[in-house]
């Protein structure tokens, strides 16, 4: 059976950074997978013109194959100026109308303040009080993730991406303005590499690595 599932990330690229090559075995499973943008992510860097980062994310998520992507339009790098509620309240909002069995987030522990904000704001808005939601699951953000001290980032799940990995990374070059050369950790050749990497460690030829916030067995469920 399909089923819902919700992607949330601070800003635009970084649902891809972490979780692509999942929200497009999603999509290819028949899966409804919705993402969700926090920040607008382009006002600091490229001035209020922006980059046209709204086209990309559309573009991204379509080749990915999500039924929907919606952006908050909070200011980029400026969610330490808001009180955590404004943040949880339209994730609520998103929470209650999609009603997940799976959530993806952003892992709380890296250097983006951003980042961290949000995940404090997706635990609560995807707290027990919730019954569809079956698992909550953190991703690493390639040029956050490995960049912070300490190193808490302790994943205990792998996906093989095997098979969407040049998907995922057809999405990313969408995104024109976030794509690095490499050696970056945001060129296309390194998230290859990232993803070989994180395979190596199970086995597979390429995977993308989660961290398991909570996932609940109901009755008559058991472990797969």
């Amino acid at each position: 059976m399909s089923k819902p599932v919700l992607v949330i990330a601070a800003h635009p690229d970084d649902e891809l950074l972490g979780c692509g090559g999942t929200a497009a075995l999603h999509a290819r499973a028949g899966d409804e997978v919705t993402a969700v943008i926090a920040c607008e992510g382009e006002s600091l860097r490229y001035g209020p013109a922006g980059v046209g980062q709204n086209g990309h994310m559309k573009r991204a998520a379509g080749t990915l194959g999500l039924r929907d992507v919606r952006q908050l339009a909070f200011p980029d790098q400026r969610l330490d100026t808001m009180a955590l509620t404004e943040i949880i309240t339209p994730l609520e909002r998103i929470v209650r109308e999609v009603r997940p069995a799976i959530i993806y987030c952003q892992y709380g522990g890296d250097i983006n303040r951003d980042h961290q904000l949000l995940f404090q704001a997706v635990l609560v808005a995807a707290r027990p009080t919730e019954p569809c939601i079956e698992a909550v699951y953190a991703f690493d953000t390639a040029s956050s993730t490995e960049w912070a001290f300490p190193r808490s980032f302790a994943a205990d799940t792998w996906v093989d991406i095997s098979e969407t990995l040049d998907t995922k990374l057809a999405a990313m070059a969408c995104y024109e303005s976030e794509v690095r050369p490499y050696p970056h950790p945001r060129s296309l050749e390194a998230l290859r590499y990232r993803a070989k990497a994180w395979g190596n460690q199970h086995c597979l030829d390429a995977a993308e690595a989660f961290m398991t916030i909570r996932r609940t067995l109901r009755h008559g469920q058991t472990p797969v």
